[in-house]
């Protein structure tokens, strides 16, 4: 495992009153939740209702404008740069070398958050992949869902405790999309703290221990294991617009 220093981890991440803004558009205005160890909190909302600006919050990639992040204890303005040993992020680019194979691929981003032994976590993680007989071939000759299984294996090999995905669904098959489901399901079992922003609502159903529903920028709604998710999306964005 990463040697993430003492006092580095946590169970929680606090998003308290958090806003950003860009010059006078706001693309988040004081947003709070709380996303658990063991929990897959899902952002969702249209295009522009800023759960991409959030997730970059979140990963400390962005400072917000007022409120606060804390994870754990450690608010993130005062936490030491090590803290991002404790973040995984898997955005729109995947950050993969089509060059190199997928074992290469890997075994360079373990040695990169400083894995003792890059070639095994390597093998250990295209075994999560299901990509064990694979990790020799070029990540260029990939299908876009076995690439995006190595890419969240990627976001990954550090054995991070807070896990962020965006969109992790688009463009994947029925069989991709249920082995990053399964997984998932899996890391929240391992006590990971997941938050995903999404627009597919159909594969996202019976995922999510909360919703969190953005519009503008704004929270305006919070349902703890939402069902019906496509019926409760639309209900909870036609009250928006009607308000």
């Amino acid at each position: 495992m990463t040697d993430t220093g003492p006092g580095l981890d946590f169970d929680r991440v606090t998003v308290d009153g958090v806003s950003r803004h860009f010059g006078r558009r706001r693309a988040v205005s004081r947003v709070s939740f709380v996303a658990s160890k063991g929990s897959i909190v899902g952002l969702l909302g249209p295009n522009g209702a800023g759960k991409s600006t959030l997730l970059a919050m979140l990963a400390t990639l962005l400072q917000p404008s007022a409120g606060t992040i804390r994870y754990g204890a450690m608010q993130a303005a005062d936490a030491p740069p090590q803290l991002r040993s404790r973040i995984g992020v898997l955005g729109h680019d995947l950050f993969l070398y089509p060059e190199l194979t997928a074992r290469e691929n890997l075994a360079f981003f373990a040695a990169l958050y400083g894995q003792r032994d890059a070639d095994r976590a390597a093998r250990s993680a295209l075994d999560h992949a299901g990509l064990a007989d694979r990790g020799d071939d070029l990540v260029a000759g990939f299908s876009r869902g076995m690439r995006q299984r190595v890419a969240l294996e990627r976001a990954l090999i550090h054995e991070p405790r807070l896990l962020l995905l965006d969109e992790p669904f688009t463009g994947l098959d029925e069989a991709s999309a249920s082995a990053l489901l399964a997984r998932l399901r899996s890391l929240r079992e391992s006590g990971a703290v997941i938050v995903v922003a999404t627009h597919d609502l159909d594969v996202a159903e019976g995922l999510l221990d909360e919703a969190i529903f953005l519009r503008e920028g704004r929270m305006v709604q919070s349902l703890p294991r939402p069902e019906g998710l496509r019926s409760t999306y639309r209900s909870v964005m036609a009250g928006t617009r009607q308000s």
